[in-house]
């Protein structure tokens, strides 16, 4: 008996499904059954289904109040196979691999859609089945002899399957959705904002910053023109290069304090909002659409609602249900941690070894205590700093932890001369990413990131065809595409965890995770969530003594946790 299925949707609500061997062949007879959903339910034996796209068939059994285990995401695998071999861009649908496979054309992939908000629905629209069943089978089993081509088969496996648990916790946090107070955001942006006028225009507040603009600068401005507010400083013999925000704080003028306070609130308008709560929160709960690995470095994005940059202000609206907790965690130090499993630096993995504040073991061990230099020197490590202070005390930090530096300045050589970079699991950096005038902005890392980033300032996320500014991209590639995939590591680990209780994981970014559970439940959850951490670590990179602490918090409201 094989606790491995293939499952396809076929005609009406049928399915056809097939167990499979070691080598990802049929190792019995296609089946075709009346109901999908009942197919599943009646055979809770499988340890792992494999299907064409997770969007594709795992809402609907969701819907029918049924949970799988595990699963294997053809089109998700496809797209990391694809990356490992040096063709990311390539079509990576089970249509498009089964063409290759025949030599056939291969035809382009279907446009993600829009986002629906508070939709359950998959992310693309539905698609006639352009493969067959035995095509499918194919793909799986010649997907099965790539893995074992890759550079290390053991990690990619690991990836592929982590990457399919990530596709699964995606789905159902959208079907759970995260606890909104529609009545406390409403109050929020009152406060914030002010009163609305009539005819969708900008509410009172707003209205009156536009204006102590406009009287700082003796004329009519428009806060929100980027290029008006540049040539009023102009004109006031003050030059400026952009609206950022770090440029705007250097600058002697009465206009910009209304000025940020307008950007901040404009954003919070703009972003989160009376017309976004309306779109966004139904029956109390905020659904977007998670794309895991949505980002080339694997971290993950939304199809619209902006769920991965909730206002701290704003977050005052997440609010548990009564009698229920939200156990806010945050990864300690994630990436200097990921840095030191990953270089096998033994004095990195000596500090990254507890599980009290790193940067203050490093500041003791190569600092003199400065904690501040500390943070500076590995910081630049990871980002590429290179140049002023931080040179010099990445010149200290190469001294006493040289694996660790040597492995980022690898990557960055790596990038630089045009070759792939890969995490340690395997994820791959394409060969080039971004260029014109779309350079500053990696699929996922939105533009408003760019825009407050300080002269000089990596941004995570940004590529460049340009050698030097490729070569920064890579150096951070490695270290930030490692923690995400201990993060799909991580989070397979706390779902396996918490299967049995009424706990429900409801969000999830980069480094942070949160769980809506019953009060009496609450530190049960947040136990597993720090053995959830260091149990990632191990399967990631092996017994190494790296630590991978949470600070985590029990609370009422979202804005409590920080």
């Amino acid at each position: 008996m094989t606790d491995r299925w293939a499952l396809a949707p076929a005609e009406g609500d049928g399915a056809l499904l097939v167990p499979l061997g070691p080598d990802g062949l049929p190792a019995g007879e296609v089946r075709h059954e009346a109901d999908l959903v009942a197919a599943v339910r009646s055979r809770p034996e499988v340890g792992r289904w494999v299907w064409r796209s997770t969007d594709e068939i795992y809402p609907r059994l969701l819907a029918a109040g049924v949970r799988v285990e595990r699963c294997y995401d053809i089109e998700d695998a496809e797209l990391l196979l694809l990356g490992h071999e040096g063709r990311l861009g390539e079509p990576r649908s089970a249509a498009a691999a089964w063409a290759r496979l025949h030599h056939a054309p291969v035809p382009p992939d279907p446009p993600q859609r829009a986002a629906e908000p508070g939709s359950q629905s998959p992310l693309f629209e539905p698609q006639p089945t352009t493969v067959p069943f035995p095509g499918l089978l194919e793909v799986y089993a010649e997907q099965q002899r790539r893995h074992e081509a890759a550079e290390h088969p053991g990690r990619m496996r690991l990836l592929t399957a982590a990457e399919s648990a990530g596709m699964l916790v995606a789905a159902e946090m959208n079907r759970t959705g995260l606890p909104w107070r529609a009545d406390v955001h409403r109050e929020l942006l009152h406060e914030l904002l002010g009163e609305r006028y009539a005819g969708g225009g900008e509410p009172r507040r707003l209205a009156e910053l536009a204006d102590e603009v406009s009287a700082a600068f003796g004329r009519r401005v428009r806060p929100d023109l980027p290029a008006d507010v540049v040539k009023a400083f102009a004109q006031a013999g003050v030059k400026v290069r952009s609206t950022r925000r770090w440029e705007l704080e250097e600058i002697d003028h009465p206009a910009v304090a209304p000025l940020i306070a307008y950007k901040k609130l404009y954003r919070i308008w703009t972003a989160h909002g009376w017309g976004w709560l309306q779109d966004w929160v139904r029956d109390g709960r905020f659904r977007p659409e998670y794309l895991p690995g949505g980002a080339v470095s694997g971290r993950w994005t939304t199809n619209g609602g902006g769920a991965l940059q909730i206002p701290k202000v704003i977050r005052r609206a997440v609010v548990a249900d009564d009698g229920w907790r939200l156990v806010v965690a945050d990864a300690d130090q994630m990436e200097p941690r990921v840095l030191a499993a990953i270089s096998r630096d033994p004095g990195l993995m000596e500090v990254a070894g507890h599980a009290d504040d790193l940067y203050t073991r490093l500041s003791d061990r190569a600092f003199s205590g400065d904690r501040a230099h500390a943070k500076l020197a590995l910081l630049g490590a990871i980002y590429g700093q290179s140049s002023g202070d931080g040179l010099k005390k990445l010149a200290a930090l190469r001294r006493r932890f040289p694996l660790a530096v040597a492995y980022v300045d690898d990557a960055a050589r790596a990038g630089e001369e045009g070759r792939l970079v890969r995490t340690w699991l395997g994820r791959t950096s394409p060969r080039a990413a971004g260029a014109g005038e779309d350079d500053g902005e990696e699929a996922g890392i939105p533009q408003e990131t760019a825009e407050d980033a300080a002269p000089g300032e990596f941004v995570p996320g940004y590529a460049s065809t340009n050698a030097r500014a490729r070569g920064r991209f890579t150096r951070n590639f490695v270290v930030q595409g490692s923690a995400a995939d201990w993060a799909l590591l991580m989070l397979a680990a706390l779902r396996r965890a918490t299967a049995d209780m009424r706990a429900e994981l409801v969000f999830f970014q980069h480094d942070e995770v949160i769980v809506h559970c019953p009060a009496e439940e609450a530190e049960v959850v947040a136990e597993a969530i720090r053995a959830a951490g260091d149990l990632a670590g191990r399967i990631a990179f092996g017994e190494t003594p790296v630590r991978f602490p949470f600070t985590t918090a029990v609370v009422e409201r979202y804005s409590d946790a920080k």
